[in-house]
């Protein structure tokens, strides 16, 4: 049997991203709660995500909405990770209340901002592992926040973060 590499790349590619749902999982967070939610989005999806992009970018104004999502329709993949809020309950005060309980809510808890950058660092060694190209793009968490992708029964998530995956002879994510 003979496999060809321009054959199986998607496969490759799909694999790095799962991999790197796992590394996000299984990254270190605060006293232990996990509170993070994960995706990989591939197919038309990507296509719908961008889409989602472009409408931030029609109601902003904003550059990177409209360059991102062009950019992510080069993907194979998009890795989405995002935080459901929650308190951790150490008053440390990192967020400017004395206490988790003065903590307006919606302000976001430190350490669920904390986690989110180190699942983020996790993922992306991963996918440095696995030799794939990515990117973190505030902008296509965003775009997948509009469309509620990790939503779940225990509730809205928030501080969306999206890493592109693609495998190519040039980065695609590099000269933007």
């Amino acid at each position: 049997m003979i496999i060809n590499e321009r054959d199986s790349r998607r496969e490759r590619v799909l694999e790095a991203a799962r991999k790197m749902m796992t590394a996000a999982r299984t990254a270190p967070k605060a006293r232990g709660v996990d509170i993070l939610e994960c995706c990989v989005v591939e197919g038309e999806d990507i296509k719908r995500l961008s889409d989602a992009m472009l409408l931030l970018f029609e109601e902003t104004g904003r550059p990177v909405f409209q360059r991102d999502a062009a950019n992510i329709l080069k993907a194979d993949a998009v890795v989405v990770i995002a935080t459901r809020p929650q308190p951790m309950g150490l008053n440390c005060g990192h967020c400017g209340s004395p206490t988790c309980a003065d903590k307006p809510g919606n302000v976001p808890c430190v350490f669920n901002s904390v986690d989110i950058g180190i699942a983020i660092g996790s993922a992306a060694a991963t996918a440095a592992d696995c030799r794939v190209d990515t990117r973190v793009m505030y902008s296509a968490g965003m775009g997948a926040q509009r469309l509620g992708l990790l939503n779940t029964h225990d509730g809205e998530c928030r501080q969306y973060f999206a890493i592109p995956v693609s495998a190519s002879s040039k980065s695609p994510f590099f000269d933007r």
